[in-house]
């Protein structure tokens, strides 16, 4: 019976391509269901041989660990560099964005304050 591996919501392209080519480089089988029109499902990447499962979970753990390190490091440097993304240099790039995100906030927390102030008065 095929079983999950790896739920494709918030995976970035590169890391389920990596992934397609781990699974491939071991020959283990697999097959990927696509998103949903309605967001419902994000797809995922299934292993179909239950003798492969162990396999498959062990390869992902190591290649996740890989992942993770280079990712942590990337980041460093690019803190490091002074290139990392931060808050203001978003500000800076996208004012818009983030006054229109701020006043969305607003907005929805004045939404979630409305029944108790018209409960009180």
């Amino acid at each position: 019976m095929s079983k999950l591996l790896l739920n494709l919501r918030h995976v970035p392209d590169d890391e389920a391509d990596d992934v397609r080519a781990m699974l491939d480089a071991h020959r283990i089988a697999f097959y990927e269901t696509p998103p949903s029109l309605w967001g419902i499902s994000a797809g995922g990447i299934f292993v179909t041989e239950d003798d492969d499962i162990a396999q498959a979970k062990r390869l992902m753990a190591d290649y996740q660990q890989e992942r993770q390190a280079r990712v942590r490091a990337e980041h460093a440097a690019a803190v490091r560099a002074g290139t990392a993304q931060t808050f203001w240099t978003v500000l800076r790039t996208e004012p818009v964005r983030v006054v229109l995100t701020v006043l969305a906030i607003l907005f929805l927390l004045g939404l979630v304050a409305l029944p108790v102030l018209l409960l009180r008065g």
